[in-house]
């Protein structure tokens, strides 16, 4: 008697265990190795070579297409092909202590066009005024937002009437060469910074 029971008590377990076998899913997948996926790497700005360039800075600056090959000549020797420009144009004037204003259109190739506005102090041994269209080529700008910063730069400037000059101004591994031709009467050397801006500032600091 016991021992049919016991293998009732058996036979039992046994079917119940199968039940729940047949029941269960399938086990959990593994866990995927690695991290989300964050897409494809944004590409670098394309750049701008010299033949490019140097109809647009005669065009912008309303000079020879000698006198713009010669400046971006100069330019692209110290630094090589750039990621964009700002055509625009600015006035400054100066007693010792300076101010300049400006406002641009920056262009990027496969890049929004985008306005910006520049202004900033300088000081030095500098006397005079003088408007200017400026041509600035652009270097390791990899996108629009990223020219709004301040830069810093030191300025040696003639300007008796008319006349062709450029300067570097650099900041967090970006460079931009302004290149102005500019009418008016100002001679002198001069450090400052100019800070770019989305919106024109009347307080230059």
């Amino acid at each position: 008697m016991h021992r049919r029971a016991l293998l009732a008590t058996g036979l039992a377990t046994l079917g119940a265990g199968a039940c729940a076998s047949s029941t269960a899913g399938p086990p959990p997948e593994p866990a995927a190795v690695g991290g989300p996926d964050t897409g494809p790497a944004p590409q670098p700005a394309q750049t701008y070579s010299s033949d490019e360039l140097v109809n647009r800075v005669s065009d912008a600056l309303g000079v020879t297409a000698e006198a713009a090959g010669g400046a971006v000549e100069r330019v692209f020797k110290d630094n090589g092909r750039p990621t964009g420009y700002i055509a625009g144009e600015e006035a400054s004037g100066a007693i010792t202590v300076g101010l300049r204003y400006g406002r641009g259109l920056l262009y990027m190739k496969d890049r929004p066009t985008l306005q910006v506005y520049w202004q900033g102090p300088t000081v030095g041994w500098d006397l005079g005024g003088n408007a200017s269209r400026v041509f600035t080529l652009c270097y390791d700008l990899q996108y629009p937002d990223a020219i709004f910063r301040r830069f810093p730069g030191v300025e040696g400037t003639a300007y008796l009437i008319g006349g062709l000059g450029v300067n570097y101004q650099r900041a967090d591994g970006i460079t931009l060469a302004p290149i102005r031709a500019g009418v008016g009467l100002r001679l002198g050397a001069n450090i400052g910074y100019l800070s770019y801006s989305r919106q024109q500032n009347g307080w230059p600091f």
